[in-house]
Order: structure tokens, then C-alpha cells, then sequence
């Protein structure tokens, strides 16, 4: 059995069934790992949803922010932008089951020494924090009240963890770390705002990953999110948004000997940040 984790979709079906090919996916003996953001801005986030559906327990996937962008408007909350290619689902005769399932995913998974989450972990938190947490708001996102989250989702506060944060602030805490993390300060402050490489953003912000004295350290992460990071596959970190949706790259990694695999995307939409 081999574990692939493969970076961002945003509707990207094509260019999954061709990274597929190529690595040679056996969904009677091998797993795909999803870093989220299945939907959104693509040509057919309808055949991503369906593919990924039918694969069952061969397919794992965390919560992006475009994911979570569908549900709620699924549900009658937030407003459909300009750059959204979203109404095939919306529309979609097998809409309910899709959108169901989707509410069911994760917002962390971990395994071994990985844990993969859309976009990141605040510094604060250890990996057995993150797990707690991401538990936490799933029991919302699947529970019987999921609408009133998706009713007040939207919003860039708290910008700053504490324990003792409750009701929707602390959801939207937990949930806006896991899928809109990229910098943060010192301190765990998080700054919602830039999307640059590293080195280009203001001064006394930090990738959250790059944070000194981070408690999670000790375990490898595996992300998407962030397309200006480009692949970053080391110890401590796999990244894998490189930018499919830009005309870049679709990636995959086994995780079992780290090895890369990518197929060529066309471009779908012009960045506004290039790598």
C-alpha cells in the first residue's frame, strides 16, 4: 500500500485524473491523502467532489477555506464572488449527498509523525492541541447546529488563541487557523492579510512554521494553502500547493519514501502573487 498526498484541487479534475494516472493509483491498495481545497475557481469542482466520494476510505481529505466557502453557501450564508465556480455543485442533482459528505471531512488528520491540515497549526499548540481542537469544531461541522456556525463563519477574529475563548469566537479561532494560517507573530498573533513568499511580507511576521520555540516541532506537517511557498519537502514539512489552479503543477508525494510525483496544469486563473 502506498500513501499519496496530494496538494490543492480547487476543481482541478482533469489534472487529478491525469497525477493519477501517472502514479499509478490502486484505490484497492493505496490512499490518497487531500490537503483540502477541493472546490473552487476551477473548471469542474462537481467531478472532483463525485472522483473523491466514490473512492471511499481510499481517500482522506482535510477542510480547506474554499471547502468550507461551499457549505456555507450551500447553506444560504456568505455571498458568491466573481471568481467562484461553484454553481455546477450547487445546481448538481446529487448536491445533498456531495455536500454532506464534504461537511464530514476533517480538519486535521494524523498518522505516525504526520498531520495534515489545510494551512496550519498556531505556535502555541503542541499536535495533540491541534487534534483536540480540530475534534472540537468537527463535532460542530457534523452535529445537528452545523448552520449556526456557518451563520457567523466568516470573519477575521480572534486574531489571537486563548483558552478561555468560547461559543462562535472560539470556533471560528479554531477553524481559521486550520484553514487561512500563513503568518503569525512571536506570540501566535495571526495576520490574515499577505499571501507572499516568505521574506516578502511585513516585518514581525513569521510563516507560522518558521516561528522559534514552535510546540508542535516535533512532528512533520503536511499542508497546501500557501502556492507563493511552492513544494517544500523536508523533514518537518511537506507542502504541496504548487499552484495547479496557475498553470504551475498538480504534486503528489508518497509518503512512504518522500518521492515527488507532478503532472503540468493549465493555467485556469492568472495569480495575483507569483511564486
Amino acid at each position: 500500500m502506498s500513501t499519496y498526498a496530494i496538494g490543492d484541487l480547487q476543481g482541478c479534475h482533469d489534472s487529478l485524473l491525469r497525477l493519477l494516472d501517472k502514479i499509478q493509483f490502486d484505490a484497492r491498495a493505496d490512499r490518497l491523502w487531500l490537503v483540502g481545497d477541493l472546490v473552487n475557481r476551477g473548471p469542474d469542482s462537481l467531478g472532483v467532489l463525485r472522483l473523491l466520494k466514490s473512492l471511499g476510505d481510499a481517500a482522506i481529505s482535510v477542510l480547506g477555506n474554499h471547502d468550507l466557502h461551499l457549505l456555507a453557501l450551500a447553506e444560504g450564508y456568505g455571498r458568491i464572488h466573481k471568481s467562484d465556480t461553484l454553481e455546477t455543485v450547487l445546481a448538481a442533482p446529487d448536491r445533498d449527498e456531495l455536500i454532506h459528505w464534504l461537511r464530514h471531512q476533517r480538519l486535521a488528520w494524523r498518522e505516525g509523525n504526520y498531520l495534515m491540515v489545510h494551512a496550519g497549526v498556531l505556535p502555541g499548540w503542541t499536535a495533540d492541541d491541534a487534534m483536540r481542537y480540530a475534534q472540537e469544531a468537527e463535532a460542530v461541522l457534523q452535529g445537528p447546529d452545523y448552520r449556526a456556525f456557518f451563520e457567523r463563519m466568516y470573519g477575521n477574529t480572534p486574531t489571537l488563541w486563548d483558552e478561555s475563548l468560547s461559543g462562535i469566537e472560539r470556533l471560528r479561532g479554531i477553524v481559521n487557523t486550520f484553514t487561512r494560517l500563513r503568518y503569525c507573530s512571536a506570540a501566535g498573533e495571526i495576520e490574515f492579510q499577505h499571501k507572499c513568499a516568505p521574506g516578502l511580507q511585513p516585518p514581525g511576521w513569521l510563516p507560522w512554521f518558521e516561528v522559534p520555540g514552535r510546540k508542535s516541532a516535533g512532528t512533520c506537517f503536511v499542508i497546501g494553502h500557501w502556492s507563493t511557498l511552492g513544494l517544500i519537502n523536508r523533514q518537518d514539512l511537506i507542502a504541496l500547493d504548487t499552484g495547479c489552479l496557475w498553470g504551475n503543477q498538480l504534486t503528489a508525494i508518497r509518503l512512504e519514501d518522500r518521492r515527488g510525483f507532478a503532472v503540468k496544469c493549465p493555467q485556469i486563473r492568472r495569480p495575483k502573487a507569483a511564486p
